[in-house]
């Protein structure tokens, strides 16, 4: 009977064995919708809520036809998602135990009892010991009545944030509140602190990169000085001026790599040349070699640290999902190279609050790197700058984006339209190396923009040869094929092979070379390293879908995880995402959307337990199946509501106004109605 269905299967279909299949179909989600526009930065501004457009990539901006403006409608193309908050708000520093400046003229209330009173129950953290594959799933045992008799606070539970740091920063506004609160004399509630925790975890938990208010009203201001960057694009104008005086001069031929065309400043008027001269020479070590002169020269530096990458796991920069609580967990699997999402440079100038978060990093992601999109030297260089100044010695390599597909990232000049563009390109890392000092600035490509034109064997030797990029990393497809193909790695070994032997033509150490596409196996990584020399794969979707892919890439096996080892991941996700957006009702239903965002992707996991041949293929479909046991069933769902149903088994119900919307076009956003 398993023989005859196999022998019958459609090709691209899950060889899941016969006893496991319930229907013969299920809807495919639609991978080239999520990369569509979701994230606050993409689809609408976080700030003022109206949608973004080219401005806000740096490109030119236009009135929107009817028909452009219709296109920005649907259902990816700006998801909005209510934040929950308390219906009656406590100030924050009363909340703390502090006094308020404010005083009677706080927008916020003062009055503790009616805040306790009007707030929501206590939310129960389960332990590990207490999940189950065996229905509820969360197994609770009886606990003795709380000690706060009227009800206020459950002592029962435990705050995940206190456990891990000894101080809970939310104080009242906790929605664990049981967990570092007691009753004292008349009734007063008092905040425990654990000072000896605190000490103990002041490095090894306190997540680092905050830019403060100050830094941001800077930034929004155009106040904040940018003397390295003033100072490299004043020069790189004059070279643009230079070259147009030649063009015009009579019977002057030239050939340039672009057309010249005058440079976008719109930075603040340059620093002196002294001062500029002098904050370049500490920050490169050398104001007279030719990184000041012409940003057209090849700029070498001598003490820009070495990426020595080779056999390291890299997690690639996700937008939306791959936030910070979930790079924690992907570290915790293996991941050694980690990358923030990616963010844009006229957002970090413009001092946006959001896209400043995107650099925030834990100290348990021992390389991190910082992602930046954008379409002009005159905003990139900057932003670098900014960076390397607010971020020393927490940022390990700034990542240019020049693969992103989008077409609003696309059409404004960034992401893989820079695959067109190596002039100007070279421009940014030419000028990025410059005011980033040791960081080192590596590219994540694709192979071309348009099918059957890939382009990358061209762009790449000059990336590590003439522009001093730390690392490349290579999509095996074009912008034009999104998902629809499949990754192409003989082209990657083809380039691979043309920047080594660059290379060794002109005695360069290696760049290492991450090759990425279509990969969900320890089997299918090793043997992508193996055939095409690349240093490593980056993993991208194989690790949205099954984070432990890491663990099987390290230990070069294929993990038959169990439902219950994939609750206890779900759960740990939970308390990293209440540690890093807050333990407040406004953290917890943030943390609940990014942890249904993670489900999202996750339930599309076939255990290979369930499989009649190994490994499992990213690009294979399921039909709809169940799992060996009532967990893992659930955990395979594709009703958004599902997912829903499993949060609220770690963050408690969820509000009535609360709802969410996948990325993906299946079937569970259609259950969504």
């Amino acid at each position: 009977m398993q023989i005859a269905a196999h022998t019958t299967r459609t090709p691209g279909t899950a060889p899941i064995k016969a006893e496991y299949i319930i229907a013969e179909s299920r809807a495919a989600p639609d991978d080239d919708l999520a990369e569509g526009a979701t994230k606050p930065g993409l689809g609408a501004s976080a700030e003022t809520g109206r949608p973004l457009d080219a401005r806000d990539l740096g490109g030119p901006s236009r009135k929107k036809t009817k028909d452009e403006k219709k296109d920005r409608r649907g259902a990816n193309k700006g998801r909005r998602f209510v934040k929950a908050r308390d219906d009656l708000e406590l100030c924050w520093r009363v909340a703390c135990g502090s006094m308020c400046e404010f005083g009677d003229e706080c927008r916020f209330t003062h009055d503790m009892a009616a805040y306790l009173a009007a707030k929501p129950k206590d939310i129960r953290s389960p332990t590990s010991s207490e999940l189950s594959d065996v229905s509820p799933f969360v197994h609770t045992p009886p606990q003795p009545e709380s000690t706060d008799a009227e009800g206020i606070i459950d002592t029962s539970t435990t705050c995940p944030v206190f456990q891990e740091t000894g101080w809970c920063r939310h104080g009242l506004k906790c929605r664990f509140l049981g967990g570092h609160a007691q009753v004292g004399e008349g009734g007063a509630l008092m905040l425990l602190r654990d000072e000896d925790k605190e000490a103990q975890t002041a490095v090894s938990a306190k997540e680092v990169n905050f830019v403060g208010p100050e830094i941001l009203a800077q930034l929004r201001k155009h106040k904040y000085p940018h003397p390295l960057s003033n100072a490299y694009l004043k020069e790189m104008q004059a070279a643009i001026d230079d070259e147009q005086t030649k063009q015009a001069a009579p019977n002057t031929t030239t050939t340039p790599d672009e057309p010249a065309t005058p440079l976008d400043v719109t930075m603040d008027v340059p620093q002196s040349e002294s001062e500029a001269s002098t904050l370049i020479e500490k920050r490169t070590g050398d104001a007279s070699s030719s990184q000041a002169e012409s940003p057209d020269v090849p700029v070498r530096f001598s003490e820009k640290k070495r990426l020595h990458w080779s056999g390291k796991t890299y997690l690639a920069p996700l937008t939306t999902v791959g936030n910070l609580p979930f790079r924690r967990i992907c570290v915790d699997y293996g991941a050694d190279i980690t990358c923030g999402e990616m963010g844009l440079a006229t957002s970090f100038l413009s001092g946006s609050k959001e896209e400043w978060s995107l650099v925030r990093r834990h100290p348990s992601e021992s390389i991190f790197g910082v992602q930046l999109a954008g379409s002009k030297p005159a905003t990139m260089v900057p932003t670098a700058e900014v960076i390397a100044r607010e971020c020393t010695g927490n940022v390990d390599f700034v990542d240019i984006n020049c693969g992103c597909p989008i077409d609003l990232v696309f059409k404004s000049g960034s992401g893989s339209a820079l695959l067109d563009s190596a002039g100007k390109l070279g421009k940014m890392i030419i000028g990025m190396n410059k005011v980033l000092g040791e960081i080192p600035v590596t590219v994540k490509l694709r192979t071309g923009v348009k099918d059957g034109r890939n382009t990358a064997h061209k762009l790449m030797p000059r990336l590590s040869s003439e522009f001093g990029v730390g690392c490349i990393t290579l999509h095996g497809r074009t912008r034009q094929q999104r998902y629809t193909k499949l990754a192409d790695w003989s082209y990657i070994k083809q380039c691979v092979d043309g920047v080594r032997a660059r290379e060794a033509d002109e005695d360069l150490p290696p760049v290492p070379i991450f090759g990425g596409g279509d990969c969900y196996s320890s089997e299918e990584y090793w043997s992508d390293v193996e055939n095409t020399g690349v240093d490593g794969v980056m993993l991208a979707r194989g690790a949205l879908i099954k984070p432990w892919i890491f663990t099987e890439v390290k230990e070069r096996r294929e993990w038959d995880i169990s439902a219950r080892e994939r609750l206890e991941h779900i759960r740990k996700y939970a308390e990293y995402g209440l540690s890093h957006f807050g333990t407040d009702t406004a953290g917890v239903n943030t943390t609940r959307r990014y942890l249904c965002e993670a489900l999202s992707f996750q339930y599309r996991y076939v255990p290979i337990g369930l499989l009649e041949h190994l490994p499992g293929r990213l690009n294979d479909r399921p039909p709809a199946f169940r799992g060996r046991n009532d967990l893992e069933t659930l955990l395979a769902s594709d009703d958004s509501r599902d997912w829903v149903k499993i949060s609220e088994m770690f963050l408690g119900p969820s509000p009535e106004t609360w709802s969410f919307l996948p990325k993906h076009k299946s079937n569970a956003y259609e259950s969504q109605g």
